[in-house]
């Protein structure tokens, strides 16, 4: 029952669009699994709408004028994953061991159901038993007070309201520690870390009515059927007004390809044809970004060159570069000294077709840039959102309207909790206003981010570990050291709504699973039902109301659990009044109106606002909040991001997400848009790798690490996939590659584990 395949494995070649009657038949077979109750109906009905529930999900606007249905597949999975009537109570763990749970797969934990009361782990029987929840906050009290909280990990989840977030940040400042690892620290700190030192902002500076004013889009390193399915309406409204859509990407992805509305009764009748959405689509090599920009770029400047040369009409926006920007100069430079076989040899397209993309480029007028994890999970990650900037920076394409960088989130409110404090960095906190509101010294001491948290846990120098929500072990690189060390940890917390794999290695103390409200049911306190805030990958800020009936009458909302904790852990501090905070969530945004007052005016006025509102970007007016008081150009330190050198039987492996999953959270075994069905154990190959091999599509492999650092990692049991990939890359599913992933494979500033560029070799016997 509890393997890797559900259902007979079958792979085709799915050749229908994103979207459409694919789309609908994916929802309705969520139904029957989950044991929907009539609440399901309702939440959808509200989901992404003013004085609605925000999904939990990804982090793709809403818009002020949604539609009948604001809600995708993905979308209708989370919440049918959350509103399941499937149950984990104390009598589930009376028939199980945490032994077995553990051998289960991640889907089928998933569809065990949702946990109903707060458990601790006991050792004896080897299984979780039911807990008051005044004992469990006595226990885990007892725990933090005994260790050093400068070696205890505080890690949340980027589906964490800003008001739950909020406390998280400020109960760990106020134990003395920042160690404050999250989603973003995962996925997408390069963003934060790159855009901060080249434009000042460390967000998107587009807003999504952006959208309706440009007339380019250039798209790198994300898979928008998958991630943000709901981003494919607003491209298409783009396609419909002529808007050019050049994407770059390994994968050949389905939702970049074509697109059928499933609210256009002519296009599901059959009765209009499919969206295009891409107009060019250039599958670079994994890790070749950097080349395809630099080549484009080398085009544009060497454009520019003639034009001067000939009185010809500029091709740099030469005005905005003198006014707004630092070391052009270097740069063009360096792009005129750029080699073409060097540069189609990294990034693996031909000239012509960057000459292709260049044009388009060179004629727009407004240039949105989307992009995903494809650019930030690199070695050299931060030089490909380097050449990212400096692409948009020559025609003067960020701070205007139509115009910007527009990262893509792909988690609910990962970014609003980095804007409200979870980060280990201090400079990114209101740290005055925190001593003057609170009265208590906060840290100055840089806490720990994923990556030192993983080395702190596999060394043994962490005393603990606290989650609110996620996954953390199982999303981690190098699972098999994370696995064993997980186990010598002197005490884990774990804040959740489902059983997974972080809880089923308990800690050599004590362990507890601490079940939460989930965002779609109702939270009532002391002044009545609560709502909760969050922010999109637009930088607005979003009200969200559940009136689903929670799980279970045992359940705690997450500020509640939070407030318990830190009042258990803490001496008492007048000015923070969990307990009120916990009765009234208006108070709580007070105080971060208070902590954040440029950005929450008025927040819990116009936390309802249709659209939600913008704390604003100083980018998007061209104020450079950077060393420099200026935008700034930066030469990449290599032509590659990959960061590591090809040789004989190196392979690069990408990771990927399927169809049926939100990161950790396996909802199914159908990636359809890939055609794949049953099983997740696969390797995506090129056709040209497979036969040099000696293989065939569905022969079985081995991929092991061939990182250099003489540590043995390895995957078995993989199917070999032919795929239209490029050659020298493999496709493969996380978070079950994730063991091949060196702890130190990450992005050099930022810290990203490098998912997108793994080095890998393929063993066939």
């Amino acid at each position: 029952m509890h393997d890797d395949h559900h259902e007979d494995v079958e792979i085709t070649n799915y050749t229908s669009p994103a979207g459409g009657w694919g789309s609908m038949k994916g929802m309705a077979k969520v139904v029957p699994k989950e044991s929907l109750g009539p609440d399901v109906l309702d939440t959808l009905r509200r989901q992404n709408k003013p004085e609605g529930f925000m999904c939990v999900s990804c982090a793709w606007g809403k818009p002020d004028k949604p539609h009948i249905a604001e809600f995708c597949e993905n979308g209708a999975k989370a919440t049918a994953w959350e509103l399941t009537r499937e149950r984990v109570t104390p009598a589930f763990f009376e028939r199980h061991t945490v032994s077995e749970l553990d051998g289960w797969a991640d889907y089928d934990l998933e569809q065990a159901g949702r946990l109903t009361h707060p458990m601790k782990y006991d050792r004896a029987t080897d299984k979780y038993v039911a807990v008051s929840w005044d004992e469990a906050f006595t226990g885990i009290g007892a725990a933090m007070k005994a260790a050093d909280p400068k070696k205890v990990v505080l890690y949340s989840s980027g589906r964490a309201s800003l008001e739950t977030s909020f406390m998280w940040g400020l109960f760990a400042r106020m134990w003395g520690q920042q160690n404050l690892p999250d989603s973003s620290n995962m996925c997408h700190e390069t963003t934060s870390v790159g855009l901060k030192n080249a434009t000042g902002s460390p967000v998107a500076t587009i807003q999504l009515h952006d959208y309706d004013k440009c007339d380019a889009i250039f798209c790198f390193g994300q898979n928008v059927g998958t991630n943000s399915p709901r981003m494919l309406h607003t491209l298409k409204e783009c396609r419909d007004r002529g808007v050019e859509i050049v994407t770059f990407n390994p994968l050949r992805e389905r939702g970049w390809e074509t697109f059928t509305d499933p609210q256009n009764p002519l296009q599901m009748a059959g009765l209009k044809k499919p969206t295009q959405i891409s107009t060019q689509y250039h599958q670079v090599r994994a890790g070749g970004d950097i080349s395809a920009l630099l080549g484009i770029c080398k085009l544009v400047i060497e454009a520019d060159d003639r034009a001067q040369e000939t009185g010809g009409e500029r091709i740099v926006d030469w005005h905005f570069v003198e006014q707004h920007t630092v070391r052009f100069d270097e740069f063009a430079t360096f792009c005129r000294n750029a080699d073409w076989d060097d540069i189609v040899r990294e990034s693996g397209l031909t000239r012509q077709a960057i000459e292709d993309a260049a044009r388009v480029y060179m004629t727009a007028k407004k240039v949105i840039c989307v992009y995903g994890m494809g650019i930030t999970q690199h070695r050299y990650g931060m030089d490909s959102l380097y050449m990212l900037v400096n692409f948009l920076l020559l025609r003067g394409n960020i701070g205007r309207e139509g115009a910007g960088p527009g990262p893509v989130r792909g988690h609910s409110n990962v970014q609003g909790q980095r804007t409200v404090g979870i980060t280990e960095k201090t400079e990114l906190v209101p740290v005055d206003r925190l001593k003057q509101l609170f009265e208590f010294d906060p840290p100055s001491e840089k806490g720990w981010d994923t990556v030192e948290s993983c080395r702190h846990i596999i060394a043994g120098t962490c005393d603990g570990f606290v989650q609110l929500g996620g996954n953390f072990l199982r999303a981690a690189p190098e699972y098999g050291k994370m696995k064993e060390a997980w186990a010598r940890l002197p005490f884990q917390v774990h804040i959740a709504t489902k059983l997974n794999k972080s809880q089923l290695t308990p800690a050599a103390g004590d362990t507890w699973v601490l079940p939460c409200l989930g965002r779609s049911e109702e939270d009532w306190q002391e002044t009545g039902r609560q709502a909760v805030s969050m922010e999109d990958s637009f930088s607005h800020i979003y009200g969200s109301v559940g009136k689903a009936t929670p799980a279970s009458r045992h359940l705690l909302s997450e500020p509640a659990i939070v407030a318990g904790i830190a009042m258990a852990v803490l001496p008492e501090n007048v000015n923070v009044p969990w307990t009120k905070w916990v009765g009234n969530y208006s108070l709580i945004r007070n105080a971060i109106e208070n902590c954040y007052p440029d950005k929450f005016a008025n927040f819990d006025e116009r936390m309802f606002q249709p659209g939600g509102f913008w704390k604003g970007n100083p980018a998007s007016h061209r104020k450079w909040e950077t060393e420099s008081g200026r935008a700034e150009f930066n030469v990449p330190r290599a032509l590659n991001s990959a960061g590591f050198a090809d040789k004989e039987g190196r392979y690069r492996l990408v990771t990927l997400r399927s169809n049926d999953q939100f990161n950790t959270t396996v909802y199914g075994y159908d990636d359809r848009f890939r055609g794949i069905r049953g099983t997740r154990q696969v390797a995506m190959m090129n056709k040209d790798d497979i036969a040099a091999l000696g293989l065939k599509d569905g022969d079985t492999i081995a991929l092991e690490s061939d990182a250099d650092d003489g540590v043995d990692r390895v995957v078995e049991g993989l199917r070999v996939v032919e795929y239209n990939i490029p050659a020298g890359c493999i496709g493969g599913y996380y978070p079950e590659l994730n063991i091949l992933i060196p702890v130190e494979h990450h992005a050099l500033e930022s810290h990203v584990p490098a998912g997108k560029t793994v080095p890998v070799r393929i063993r066939t016997a």
